[in-house]
């Protein structure tokens, strides 16, 4: 697992949820740095929460034939492209899941919420909250969001 942070301190954090290396994206650009760690292979599959600042490079650090889930709009939609940039990339695979179309079932919601909590029971993942505002800042703990000064989950208090 390579995990790619904003800073040195993002990048211990990230270590202790599992990734076996990390790139810091202000020390080194993540498409240089997911190459240096495979030997120039690159990744079989790309998570990516960022969407349009981060697509093109995400679809740089796959090997033929990987897939690339793009999951969030941190830095906006991704633009319309040309398919064939996957063929000519390596035959690559491209989705944009979401939850409802997993879950349209009420079973398959059940299914889901159990075996997510099975996880975190478990200690395979661990849901760390490391900062709480109350209410009435929500504005703020927007904006801390939003300059990336928050890590694991934010709560807001009533």
């Amino acid at each position: 697992v390579i995990g790619v942070v904003g800073s040195p301190a993002k990048a211990d954090l990230a270590r202790t949820q599992g990734c076996d290396e990390v790139i810091v994206g202000s020390e080194e650009p993540f498409t240089a740095g997911v190459k240096r760690l495979t030997g120039g292979r690159g990744v079989a599959v790309v998570y990516d929460s960022v969407g349009a600042s981060t697509f093109a490079g995400s679809l740089d650090c796959l090997r033929p034939m990987g897939m690339m889930v793009s999951f969030g709009n941190a830095s906006g939609p991704v633009p319309p492209f040309d398919l064939l940039l996957l063929s000519q990339k390596g035959s690559l695979f491209v989705t944009r899941p979401t939850i409802v179309h997993y879950t349209t079932k009420r079973a398959d919601l059940e299914a889901l919420g159990a075996e997510l909590f099975d996880v975190v029971a478990s200690g395979k993942v661990r849901i760390e909250v490391n900062q709480t505002y109350p209410l009435k800042d929500a504005a703020q703990a927007q904006r801390d969001l939003e300059a990336r000064k928050t890590t694991g989950s934010t709560i807001l208090l009533p």
